[in-house]
């Protein structure tokens, strides 16, 4: 009977084992799916940001390359300002020397 006993324990220990295995390895299985759900989660909000910064980049070299080249039409109205300003300054100028002789 002993022998029974002993053999009943050993059976009982090495069920009890391997329940808390089994335990072990469902509560490891959640973390993990737990863990991959906010992976996903991260991989998702990475993906996001990289299109937000894809398309800001974009944005911001289009805006410098318009600035480029779009010609600046106020150099040009500045110049043939001076340029009718400074002629009538010196025609003004040429107009008493004239009378003066």
């Amino acid at each position: 009977m002993d022998r029974f006993n002993e053999k009943l324990s050993a059976f009982r220990q090495d069920t009890g084992d391997r329940i808390e295995e089994i335990i072990h390895g469902l509560k490891m299985k959640e973390i993990i799916e737990k863990n991959e759900e906010e992976e996903k989660t991260r991989k998702i909000i990475i993906a996001v940001f990289a299109i937000v910064g894809i398309v800001a980049a974009i944005a911001a070299i289009s805006y410098a390359v318009y600035r480029f080249v779009t010609p600046d039409y106020l150099e040009d109205y500045e110049d043939d300002f001076d340029d009718d300003f400074l002629d009538s300054i010196d025609e003004k100028a040429e107009v008493p020397e004239e009378k003066a002789e």
